[in-house]
């Protein structure tokens, strides 16, 4: 009999899997990104039911199966409620995951992703950040974990204040990127830096980001 281990991570994406199942992609602390079967999680009263669901960060009872892990139980942390009522929200929290899912690999050491992941979906709650901020720390920040960031564009002329909020988000753990605000001007410099650097550093076409733009 496998042996039951606990991870903590948040769950990125989570589709119907026979008749009862869910099969679920978590970003955990411990394993990196990880599949796994929820038995009978779409079944009334089951001990998983809440937890297999995108954006839920919690804890997570674990064992290994021949292809894939399998979910045994799960405590709930965070299920962040306004991402499952607004749409807009929904939209960027998406977005969000389905980026994760193209980022991160099994085994790796994704803890600050999955830090990073979680204070955005908080971000995005919140009534204190405009949205485009958010997407915008979380696209640069992302690159930036990931070892790829090239700095400020060598053909363009920014702001002192978007070059400080640059270099902020580079020094500044995942932790405490959301601590401050900008001026309009400076959103929009970061919004366009953010929308070159991921399509020079991924060139990867999102779903989810082609919903969120059209509602934008």
């Amino acid at each position: 009999m496998s042996s039951n281990y606990e991870v903590t991570g948040m769950v990125l994406s989570s589709v119907p899997a026979g008749e009862y199942d869910r099969r679920i992609e978590i970003l955990t602390k411990e394993r990196g990104r990880i599949s796994g079967f929820a038995t009978g999680a779409r079944r009334p009263g089951s001990p998983v039911m809440a937890a297999a669901q995108p954006f839920v960060f919690g804890t997570f009872v674990i064992s290994e199966g021949r292809s894939a892990y399998k979910i045994r139980d799960a405590r709930v942390g965070n299920f962040f409620p306004k991402l499952r009522t607004d749409v807009s929200l929904s939209c960027y929290g998406s977005y969000f995951m389905e980026v994760l899912q193209y980022v991160t690999r099994e085994n790796n050491d994704e803890t600050a992703l999955l830090m990073l992941a979680y204070q955005s979906l908080r971000a995005l709650e919140s009534d204190v950040f405009d949205n485009r901020l958010v997407r915008a720390v979380f696209e640069i920040k992302t690159v930036m974990i990931e070892g790829e960031y090239p700095g400020p564009r060598r053909d363009t002329q920014y702001l002192d204040a978007t070059l400080y909020t640059l270099d902020y988000l580079f020094k500044t753990a995942p932790a405490r990127v959301y601590t401050f605000g900008v001026k309009p001007e400076v959103l929009e410099e970061l919004a366009g830096y953010a929308k070159w650097l991921c399509k020079k550093t991924w060139d990867h076409r999102f779903q989810s980001l082609e919903i969120l733009e059209l509602l934008a």
